[in-house]
């Protein structure tokens, strides 16, 4: 799936050729995706002027003069550039033509995704309970030690909770609480304020510098001008059970923590 820093990095990739550009028309050749795309798609958004492309937790919103598309790539879907009219390919679901000559091409083979449309995108009902940014000052260690006391559950499923911050999914989750020496297991109300100014601290840097790096390449994955990742070849923990830690050498275990496999250093971790 892909997760905040591949969201960005397509937000980035193809903000420069929509912000600015009127859009010509819009072509549905599948609505049904996680909810399905509005009837009035086309006549709602044909003839705006893109004004912003925002990023919020892993929604993209693209903001024209009278209202927004509301975007969410889902388990498998991808947002690209391409020539208006180039034919499209299985499970390329929607164009936005624009009167430039290109056109904002959704693919999305699991159809998980959405294509919705907004008057008050931050107030609709799947982003207005979401928790900070976090790469913002409204997100630290604080925030953490706060939310977390009295949680028995286990620090990494508490850490992805979108009302405590949006954006930390697995992999990065993973990679935050490896740099910060943390146990996945360990129950979120255990854990010390210094520990958790740590692990936000860690957040914050793995979540930058994956932005900048492309995000991760998984199976699905391409960033909006066409190019994968390039964060995956750095990764100390996610994806590597049974292989060494590439700071101690030892053996990087593997487990289920809410549904989701999980990596962690028996050594580095506690």
């Amino acid at each position: 799936m892909p997760e905040l820093p591949e969201v960005e990095t397509t937000r980035r990739g193809i903000a420069p050729y929509l912000i600015g550009e009127r859009v010509s028309r819009v072509v549905v050749r599948d609505r049904r995706l996680r909810w399905p795309i509005p009837e009035d798609l086309d006549a709602r958004l044909s003839g705006q002027r893109i004004e912003a492309v925002e990023r919020r937790a892993k929604y993209l919103l693209i903001k024209a003069e009278t209202g927004s598309l509301i975007s969410h790539l889902g388990m498998s879907g991808s947002l690209r550039l391409v020539e208006a009219g180039l034919a499209a390919a299985k499970h390329e679901h929607v164009d936005i033509e624009l009167e430039s000559g290109l056109a904002l091409r959704y693919t999305d083979p699991r159809r998980f995704g959405a294509l919705l449309w907004s008057l008050t995108p931050l107030e609709h009902e799947l982003l207005v309970r979401l928790g900070p940014e976090p790469l913002t000052d409204l997100f630290d260690g604080e925030r953490l030690y706060r939310l977390s006391r009295g949680r028995s559950m286990a620090v990494k499923p508490f850490i992805m909770d979108n009302a405590v911050v949006v954006g930390v999914g697995n992999i990065y989750a993973t990679e935050a609480l490896f740099a910060a020496g943390i146990d996945p297991r360990r129950a979120a109300g255990g854990i010390s304020r210094v520990r958790y100014v740590a692990l936000a601290h860690e957040i914050k840097r793995v979540l930058a510098h994956a932005i900048e790096r492309g995000g991760t390449t998984l199976r699905d994955f391409v960033g909006g001008d066409g190019q994968p990742g390039y964060f995956q070849q750095e990764l100390f923990a996610y994806g590597r059970g049974g292989q060494f830690c590439k700071v101690c050498g030892s053996t990087l275990r593997e487990i289920k923590l809410g549904q989701r496999a999980s990596v962690y250093c028996p050594k580095c971790q506690r």
